[in-house]
Formats: C-alpha cells, structure tokens, sequence
C-alpha cells in the first residue's frame, strides 16, 4: 500500500499567484479571524467604548495671567494662553494650547477649547483662535464655535504682532 505524498508537485498542483500561501498549504479552508474585541469598541457593550477618554478634568480660568487651565488632581494636566482685547472691538484670543506628556488623546484640549468658548458667550464677546488647535477644533464643532467677524481678527493679529514676548 502506497501513501500520498503532500509536497509540491507529485500529488497536488501548484497553487495560482493569488492563493494564500497559507490557503496552499492546508488542504482545509482557512477560518475567517474575528477582530479583536480591544481594537474595535463594540456598540452593544458601552463600557468598551471610550476607553481612552479620562473623567472631565477641573479647569481654571486664570484671567490675570491669561491662563485657562485643566487639572488632574491638583496636577495641571493642559492649559491655552489667552489674551483679552480689551479695546474695541473686545474678544478672547486663543494663542496656544498644551497638554502635558501622557494626557494626550484623553480628550483634554477638547475640553479646554469648548470651556473658552462658554466663558467667551458667558462674557458675549467672540473668540478669535489663532492657535492651530482651537482653529481646527472650531471647524470642526461650528455650533459650539461661531466665527468671529473679521475685523476682529485682524485686531487680534496686529496685537499679537505688536507683542510677540509675551507668548
């Protein structure tokens, strides 16, 4: 009695170009890999969902220094540099915005920018975001972030061109 043998060309043909190289070796199909239920949150299971999100972190408007701050504990965890137009036409400047190494991803700056932007309508004067951050953060959220006019803008441009050491 003679067996089968399972190497390349006595037994089997060559596989085509396009079959797997795992498919060619097993005579069986291959089972389809579920995804991993870390990559992808389930929607059924909410406690998978935002998992990278922290708690909403304690902010602190520090109006004399020009410091909107976020706090983990009493850590500062993030914080926008600020300037007020305090000259017609009035309006809150956004300059930068940092968050600290580790507490990137979490949801932190996003906190910050949408807190600025309620102390701005609290005060009824618009925002003007010369940071890239806030820019993008108000494209991206334009119900929570009107436009400021442009008049506005360019009173806030040549004031942070007038004093450029103090960000």
């Amino acid at each position: 009695m003679t067996t089968a043998s399972w190497s390349w060309g006595r037994t089997r043909p060559r596989p085509s170009r396009a079959a797997t190289r795992c498919a060619a070796r097993t005579p069986y199909p291959r089972r389809r890999r579920e995804p991993c239920p870390w990559r992808r949150p389930d929607p059924e299971r909410p406690e998978q969902r935002e998992t990278r999100r922290m708690a909403e972190p304690r902010i602190r408007d520090d109006r004399a220094n020009g410091r909107l701050e976020a706090f983990e504990g009493d850590t500062p965890i993030g914080v926008v540099v600020y300037f007020v137009l305090d000259e017609a036409p009035h309006a809150l400047v956004a300059v930068h915005t940092v968050v600290e190494d580790g507490h990137e991803g979490k949801g932190v700056a996003g906190a910050l920018v949408r807190e600025f932007y309620r102390i701005a309508a609290a005060e009824g004067v618009p925002v003007v975001p010369l940071c890239p951050y806030a820019a993008r953060w108000a494209e991206r959220h334009p119900d929570e972030a009107p436009a400021a006019p442009s008049e506005v803008v360019d009173a806030a441009k040549r004031r942070l061109r007038a004093t450029p050491g103090l960000w």
